[in-house]
């Protein structure tokens, strides 16, 4: 699969160090995501981020990339392919530029992004939600994403899994 694939309204291109300022910025103001999900994005952090795999997964499985309206970061996301089964993408992160929130984009993003999946053969994506965080949760739902029922705890709180079947 190719990035470009995952939007057919917007550039999708991997993300990499030298996108670390433009990734920051675009994390930073979304504060609400930060007081559910401490501590506030670094550089390190997103560094970090950008290099993590789940066990067993390599490069060619993650897909930690942004979306582009005109020369403008819209999205980030870290999509996992075949995690935690074959069959399933895993979300491990997702944000939108704040100025472009409650506009739809982000569930036109989400919406393509399922549906090159499913055009790959998978079945669901899973992702987790910060336990408590309203705005994440709401938006999640609103997508097609139910909870599973699990909860797993943290440092700081708890994970919430959901999951959406495609």
């Amino acid at each position: 699969m190719e990035e470009r694939q995952l939007s057919g309204k917007y550039r999708v291109r991997r993300l990499n160090k030298i996108d670390t300022d433009h990734i920051l910025a675009l994390c930073v103001k979304n504060e609400l995501f930060y007081q559910y999900h401490p501590p506030l994005a670094d550089r390190e952090s997103i560094l970090k981020d950008m290099s993590a795999f789940p066990p067993g997964k390599t490069e060619e499985d993650k897909f930690y990339v942004g979306f582009y309206r005109e020369e403008r970061l819209t999205a980030v996301l870290d999509l996992i392919l075949s995690y935690p089964q074959k069959q399933t993408a895993y979300i491990g992160f997702f944000m939108m530029d704040i100025s472009c929130q409650g506009q739809g984009i982000g569930s036109c993003i989400i919406a393509d992004i399922a549906a090159c999946l499913k055009s790959y053969g998978f079945e669901k994506i899973r992702l987790a939600v910060d336990e408590g965080n309203p705005q994440s949760e709401c938006f999640w739902r609103k997508n097609h994403f139910v909870r599973t029922g699990e909860r797993i705890p943290n440092d700081f709180s708890a994970y919430l899994p959901m999951e959406r079947e495609l």
